[in-house]
């Protein structure tokens, strides 16, 4: 065989392995996230006839153990029979999940985010027509020493109704991983950090628990059970969306 032959016959099976590895490596990264789940959420207010909004979270997500870095993906959805007409979506972060940026929304300020939060954005959404879905990528980073939490209400464009809300709801492992790159952490599991015989987790704050009604007029009960986002009487200065 001649050696012109032979460099093409292996550039051949170098390129064959390469496009291998690229077809199970995009498998891998679309598989990471799961099916869509709506765990942990409920209807709060009566939404307008025919108008039936919903969430869903990732079944799974992998944090980076070094940068602490995740990507998740928020989708809210109208499985009613009519348009939604103005509305929007929120997304909030808890405990050792902060929400960094979400993609096409706007940062709610520090004095408008519910007590017990540490960050989030608002998602304006001029209309979503019946059996339409709208996806967001938001970026997050979370800090595995500690648990993390995730709420998405879905409200009237001014706040001051909440049709749906899911969460405030975890992400975590009991199974942590410190020393591989990354690890996976699975959507309505309380996250257990790395390190032998903390079975305490950290709290973040005394209200971690429960959080009771505050000035923003925010109600949540975080323990893994969704409660009122937004009451009818708001602070002053909080974003209206």
């Amino acid at each position: 065989m001649s050696s012109r032959h032979t460099a093409a016959v292996v550039g051949s099976l170098v390129m064959a392995s390469f496009s291998a590895v690229m077809i199970l490596s995009g498998t891998a990264g679309a598989e990471d996230e799961g099916p869509a789940s709506s765990k942990g959420g409920k209807v709060v207010d009566a939404a307008p006839a025919g108008v039936k909004p919903t969430t869903a979270l990732p079944g799974k997500i992998s944090v980076d153990n070094g940068s602490k870095k995740t990507a998740i993906t928020a989708t809210v959805k109208n499985e009613g029979s009519k348009d939604s007409g103005k509305i929007r979506l929120l997304v909030v972060g808890f405990d050792g999940l902060v929400v960094k940026n979400v993609e096409g929304c706007s940062a709610i300020p520090e004095k408008g985010l519910p007590e017990g939060s540490n960050s989030g954005f608002a998602c304006p959404i001029d209309n979503l027509p019946a059996g339409k879905s709208k996806s967001y990528a938001v970026a997050a980073t979370f800090d595995l020493g500690k648990t993390g939490k995730i709420c998405l209400p879905v409200q009237t464009s001014d706040g001051k109704k909440t049709f749906w809300q899911q969460g405030p709801v975890p992400f975590g492992t009991s199974n942590p991983s410190p020393d591989a790159p990354a690890t996976p952490l699975l959507l309505g599991t309380d996250n257990e950090p790395a390190g032998p015989g903390d079975k305490e987790l950290p709290k973040t704050g005394p209200a971690r628990d429960l959080l009771p009604l505050g000035a923003a007029g925010a109600s949540l009960v975080a323990a893994g059970v969704a409660g009122m986002w937004w009451s009818r009487r708001r602070r002053p200065g909080a974003q209206e969306g």
